[in-house]
Order: structure tokens, then C-alpha cells, then sequence
């Protein structure tokens, strides 16, 4: 075999260990599956064997779970052909039944991490022994990417730990350490690293059952079943909290509760049949293959920097000096000292610099007091960031990040002193969110190396990276931006200049609609709540007040001061004027915008806000609530085409994966352009032409959108992957 080798010592048991070639970590493709099958069959023929312990010959763990580039591949399992589907996906439930009930006692001596199909694959042994590591982990993370476990994880899970304990492990993807895992009985064993396989051996040895719990006939399930009273109730209130997490939007979940709510009923040979009757229907559904294709396969290649321009060399950033101090510039601080960059953080005065390094000084705290860095850590982390009010400091920075106020003079001025210290080779970075950079460039005397740098707030949580390429960026400035990008450990996605480049444009357009409704005299509280069932993070307007309303103001402000007799006036326009200018309501920093903020007690919305505006709609009823949740993702989605029109953003894995990281674009769609594929062109062209004459032109579809719905293409198909080649 390819991917297992077979060592059978003096007392008959075979060590068994799993390694695929080529591979850093062990994954289930179709080759693994196959051979799981054609090492059942030896185990059970070879009379030799009288036991077997399973391990991995990888140093970075026993198994990542199922191959999801297979998977979520254009062929997916058996194409469109149910029963070759299911054939396809009952391979690996058949593999790990045929293992446990193989009728010769089956270990597994895990040492390091265990995830989806990976523990399924040591749930069907009978005993499991793992390593006691602290970065070992044991979980079904499936449900993160719109999928249920399909090799018995519903199944055997629950019927070991019970249905509520299970929960969380299986609708949230959470995974555990090995103590926890013991606690629970998912493993018997917790040993020291490099012992798992001696000690899976002598259970062999001494005990060596055969037979899984659920195959002896006094099984019963921790908890009780479904038709127990205990079961019962733990199904009614399960049901009820995950229509309230999830808003029915996301297939994997309620098909999860469905697989076990209805296997727990039968034996265990139909239970798994039943799961992968619904693992199925999952996968073709359009949820799945979005969040596949967006948070696992596109957030990898774009992570390993499947963006960058080929043929530069790669640009160590060693020493970088971050202009500004205050939140934005505070948080890129700290995220470039924990990368082990020498950061140098400026601002106005000495005392506004160390008030910037605080801001990374109690993050290390916090994080030491909660044990997930040492005291020396810490220190050594904090000694890399030195504050100053001296632009002498520069000196010998490989990059500098601009993050001021939004302020094209104040921008300028920090340009012009931090550019007059770097070297020739250096990078200048702005982290803007709205300003063209071509405008911000003019300011500068390197253009080339000039460009944008968008970080997202808070830093040290906030995942993604947007680097915008003005009208003079060289290549060079772009593959050092990503290079820098990938080595403070964030995600980068590549945009081309305009005003709020992809992200801020986009996003824009969420608070916007919120807006709009209000205008519309919909009640506020209808409009958040659909917000957020929609799956977005928070309603627009709760989401509008984080973002800061002056901010909002500034930039309209600016923004009709740029296009003069272009702007466009908007209702809702005058109603943040005058929250900001006469009531000083600016949002979530001040206490006070669409919500009051208390010291003590939850926010609620300000009732001083039906007096701004009129409110006519103050019942939701099913076609409402549909309407409004169509014209908030719509609007979005529609911004997002108009980006790819306009060359302002070229690539779909980047459109998906930057609008799920970067603003939270509801993640079970895979993201705008996965909306717009898994809808069809041709349908979401024929309800934005709906929605343009009820609403306004802001939904008329662009004419890219009219081109490819007569031609019948896909966003995915039309622009797929492009290669980035050195100008």
C-alpha cells in the first residue's frame, strides 16, 4: 500500500502506520479511503495479526481530516449522479465500519492532532491513546465550512458522549485538548509523547476488546435517546437555540441535528447510512460549496500568497516604523512585534507614542496572566516597539506604515518626513481605508514604492489585509507589501485603486442600506434584526454606530467636496449631519449614536431617534423580512460586481475571501460573488432590475452583470484564477 505500512511484531499485533507520501500531513483522499478498505481486509485475513495499533508517520500530527480540494472540486463526489454520490461518500463510513467490526481489537495511538475525518477515523478503533502535547487538538470542524462529518463523527460522538455534550463539537466545530477529550471519553488515555504506541499496545495485550459499545447489546446512549424524556427535551431546546444562532441559513447545522436525532434511533449499520445520506445533501448545496471553496481552499492558496507577483525575491521586513499611535497604529504595532519585527511607533509627542506602546503592553499582560505567554516572552515582545516623537528614527526601516488621521495635508506631511530617512529599497505604506492612493502618492517623491496597506479593526483580531496598488505602484512595491503581509500572519487580498477601494466600498453599502430603509420608515428594531439574520456580525445600524457616525460624516463631507456636482444627495444623508453636528452623537466611542451606550446594562436603541425620523413600518411579516434581507446582501453583492467592472478588484477568491474576513459578509453564501454564482447571473440580474425600479438606480445591475447573464458565465468561470507575473 501507498499510504499505510504494515509491521507485525512477536506478540501479533500490527503497527500500522499512516503516512502519505509527498504530504506534510496525512489528509483522507481517495487513495487513503481505498487503502483503509484494503487494510481491513488484511487485518481480517491475516491470521497472524491478532491485534493492531494505528499511528501516524507524520511529525505534524495523525490526520487534518477529508482532502477538501477533492471535495469541493468541480467534480465533487459522483458529480450530479445521486447514487454515484452516495456511493462515493458511504466509501469512508464503509472503511471505518469495516475497521471496527474487523472482529480483532483495534488501537490508536495518536500522536498529534486529530481533525474531522481524522478523528473518525480513530473513533472507529477501539481504544484510543493519545499524546500528551499542548497544542494537540481533537475535533469535527466540518460545520466551519457549511459541511457535517461523514466518516460516523454524528454518530459515534454522541453515542459516546451524549447528545448535549456532543453539541458544541458538532454544529460549532470545537475541538478539544487530550485532558478534555478524556474527561469525556472520546479517549481512554492520556500518556507522555512517545509512549501512545507502547501504551496501545498493551491494552492490546491485556484487555484487547473488539467490540465497539454501541455493538453490545446493553448500549445505551449517555443521556438517553430521543424518545427519552431527558433525550426529548435536549432535541426541543437544541433546535430552538440553533435556529436562533443560525437563522436557518446554514444547511450543515440542521442537517446535522437531523442526522443524529434520527440515527440514535436505529442500529448503528443504518445510522451511518442515514449520516451520509445528509452529508450529501449538504455538500451539493450551495452553502457548502461556497464556504469550501472560500474559507478552506481560497483562504489557503491566498495565505500562502497566491496573490504575489512572480519572479521577485523575497523582501525579509525586518525594521518597520508605523506612523500614528493611536488605535489603528497601536494594533499594528503589536501585531509586528509578536511577527519579531523591530517597530518603530510615532507620533506627535512622546507622551501620545507610549501611550500607543500601552495599547500593546496590556495585551501582553492580559495574555500572561491568562498563561498564553510567558513573562519573558512578553517582555521580549514589548522591548521590540520603541516610541518616539523623532522621525530620525526611521532610519533603516524596510517599510513604513502610515496610519493617521484621514486627512489628505496631515497625510502628506508624515509622507514627506518619513520618506527623507528611508533607503531606495524601502516600501511606503498607507493605511487609509477611503483615500485614493494615486492622490495620496502625489505626495510622495518614490511613487513607485508608494502604496496602500489597509489593516482592520482591532488588528490583533482582524485577519485580512488590503493592499492597494495606485496608478504608480511597481510590482516590487506589491510582492514586499506581501511578503510583509504573510509574515505578520494575516491574510492579504490585491486591489486596484479607487475611492474605498473593494472593502470600505463595499461594506459602505451595508450601513448605507440600513439607512435607506430608515428612510423608508422602517422601524429601526426590525431593520438590526434582519441585519443580523441575514448573517452579518450586526444589524447596519448597530454596525454604523461601531464604525463611528462621524466618520461616516467625514468622509460624505470630503466625499462631496472630491465629486462636486457628481455626489449624489442621499435622505438619509442630513440624518447622520445632524446626529453628529447638532446632538454629538458619534457612535459606540462617545456612548451615544443609533444606540445609548450605559456604563452599566446592555445598549438599546435610542429613543430619540423616532423623532429624527418617522416610523411607518413597525410589523414584519415574512415578505418583509425577505425583502429587507434582500436588499441589504443585494446591495452589497451589486458593489462587488461593480468592483470587478471597474478593474478595482480582479480576482473572485479574493472578493469572497476579503468580504467574509474584512467586513463579515454573511459567511454561508461564501461570500458576494459565491451569492451571485450559487443564485445565477441570470436570477440576480432579473431581481436587481426588481429592485432598481421599487428602490433606485443604486441596484441597477452593471453591465458586466447583463453580459455574462445572456452569456450564461460565472463569475468563478469567467475570471477564474490568474497568474500574477513581475512587470
Amino acid at each position: 500500500m501507498e499510504n499505510f505500512k504494515i509491521e507485525v511484531d512477536g506478540d501479533g499485533i500490527a503497527l500500522v502506520t499512516f503516512d502519505v507520501p509527498g504530504r506534510s500531513m496525512n489528509t483522507l483522499t481517495a487513495s487513503v479511503i481505498k487503502e483503509v478498505g484494503e487494510l481491513v481486509e488484511t487485518i481480517k485475513t491475516d491470521a497472524a495479526i491478532k491485534g493492531v495499533v494505528i499511528t501516524s508517520g507524520k511529525a505534524s500530527g495523525f490526520c487534518a481530516g477529508a482532502d477538501l480540494g477533492e471535495l469541493g472540486g468541480s467534480g465533487g463526489l459522483g458529480g450530479n449522479d445521486l447514487q454515484a454520490a452516495f456511493d462515493a461518500g458511504f466509501a469512508l463510513n464503509k472503511a471505518f465500519r469495516g475497521l471496527e467490526t474487523s472482529g480483532k481489537p483495534v488501537a490508536a495511538a495518536i500522536n498529534g492532532l486529530a481533525l474531522g475525518g481524522g478523528l473518525e477515523f480513530v473513533l472507529a478503533t477501539h481504544y484510543r491513546v493519545v499524546a500528551d502535547l499542548p497544542k494537540l487538538q481533537l475535533g469535527l470542524p466540518e460545520a466551519k465550512v457549511g459541511l457535517l462529518p461523514g466518516g460516523g463523527g454524528t454518530q459515534r460522538l454522541t453515542r459516546l458522549m451524549g447528545v448535549m455534550a456532543a453539541a458544541p463539537y458538532l454544529l460549532e466545530g470545537k475541538s478539544m485538548k487530550p485532558a478534555e477529550a478524556l474527561g469525556l471519553k472520546v479517549v481512554h488515555e492520556v500518556v507522555p509523547a512517545g509512549t501512545e504506541v507502547e501504551a496501545a499496545k498493551t491494552w492490546i495485550k491485556t484487555k484487547g476488546d473488539p467490540v465497539a459499545p454501541w455493538d453490545k447489546k446493553d448500549f445505551k446512549i449517555p443521556g438517553g435517546g430521543p424518545y427519552t424524556p431527558t433525550g426529548a427535551q435536549v432535541f426541543i431546546m437544541g433546535n430552538a437555540m440553533l435556529r436562533k444562532n443560525t437563522y436557518g441559513n446554514y444547511p450543515a447545522q440542521q442537517n446535522i441535528m437531523k442526522a443524529v436525532y434520527e440515527g440514535l434511533q436505529v442500529p448503528f449499520d443504518a445510522a451511518i447510512r442515514i449520516e451520509t445520506r445528509y452529508f450529501i445533501k449538504t455538500l451539493m448545496t450551495p452553502q457548502a460549496k461556497g464556504m469550501i471553496r472560500t474559507l478552506f481552499l481560497s483562504l489557503q492558496e491566498l495565505g500562502k500568497g497566491a496573490g504575489r507577483p512572480a519572479g521577485v525575491p523575497h523582501y525579509d521586513v525586518k525594521k518597520v516604523a508605523v506612523l500614528g499611535a493611536g488605535m489603528m497604529g497601536a494594533g499594528i504595532a503589536y501585531v509586528q512585534a509578536m511577527a519579531g519585527i523591530e517597530t518603530v511607533l510615532i507620533d506627535q509627542s512622546q507622551e501620545a507614542a507610549d501611550k500607543g506602546k500601552g495599547y500593546a503592553e496590556g495585551l501582553v499582560k492580559k495574555a500572561v496572566s491568562r498563561g498564553k505567554m510567558t513573562a519573558e516572552k512578553g517582555e521580549a515582545i514589548l522591548a521590540l516597539i520603541h516610541p518616539t516623537a523623532d522621525y530620525d528614527n526611521v532610519k533603516g526601516s524596510d517599510l513604513v506604515i502610515e496610519a493617521v488621521f484621514e486627512n489628505r495635508d496631515i497625510k502628506a506631511d508624515v509622507t514627506k518626513k518619513a520618506e527623507a530617512q528611508l533607503a531606495d529599497t524601502a516600501i511606503f505604506g498607507s493605511n487609509t481605508s477611503t483615500l485614493p492612493i494615486t492622490g495620496l502618492a502625489e505626495a510622495s517623491v518614490r511613487p513607485a514604492s508608494f502604496i496602500g496597506i489597509h489593516f482592520f479593526s482591532p488588528v490583533d483580531k482582524m485577519g485580512l489585509v488590503e493592499i492597494i496598488m495606485g496608478e504608480k505602484t511597481s510590482q516590487e512595491a506589491l510582492a514586499k507589501s506581501i511578503d510583509y503581509v504573510l509574515k505578520i500572519k494575516k491574510t492579504p487580498i490585491v486591489v486596484n485603486d479607487s475611492r474605498g477601494f473593494y472593502t470600505s466600498r463595499c461594506f459602505g453599502t451595508f450601513v448605507q442600506e440600513g439607512m435607506e430603509l430608515l428612510s423608508d420608515g422602517i422601524a429601526p428594531a426590525i431593520i438590526d434584526n434582519v441585519g443580523r439574520a441575514t448573517g452579518m456580525p450586526r444589524g447596519p445600524l448597530e454596525m454604523h454606530d461601531d464604525v463611528a457616525l462621524d466618520l461616516s460624516h467625514k468622509i460624505a463631507v470630503q466625499t462631496k467636496k472630491d465629486l462636486g456636482d457628481k455626489y449624489e444627495e442621499r435622505p438619509f444623508t442630513a440624518i447622520i449631519a445632524k446626529m453628529v453636528e447638532d446632538l454629538g452623537r458619534y457612535g459606540r466611542k462617545n456612548g451615544k449614536g443609533f444606540y445609548d451606550y450605559p456604563e452599566n446594562g446592555p445598549k438599546t436603541l435610542w429613543p430619540g431617534l423616532s423623532d429624527l425620523v418617522e416610523v411607518t413600518v413597525k410589523d414584519a411579516d415574512k415578505a418583509l423580512i425577505e425583502q429587507i434581507r434582500t436588499r441589504l446582501l443585494y446591495r452589497q453583492a451589486v458593489e462587488a460586481a461593480r468592483c470587478f467592472e471597474e478593474g478595482v478588484i480582479v480576482d473572485p477568491r479574493e472578493a469572497d475571501v476579503g468580504a467574509i474576513l474584512g467586513w463579515g459578509f454573511a459567511p454561508w453564501t461564501g461570500g458576494p460573488i459565491s451569492l451571485i454564482d450559487g443564485v445565477g447571473v441570470a436570477k440576480f440580474v432579473e431581481t436587481l432590475d426588481q429592485l432598481a425600479a421599487a428602490y433606485g438606480s443604486r441596484f441597477t445591475p452593471p453591465a458586466l452583470l447583463r453580459e455574462m447573464a445572456a452569456k450564461g458565465e460565472t463569475f468563478y468561470g469567467r475570471f477564474g484564477v490568474k497568474e500574477k507575473a513581475a512587470a
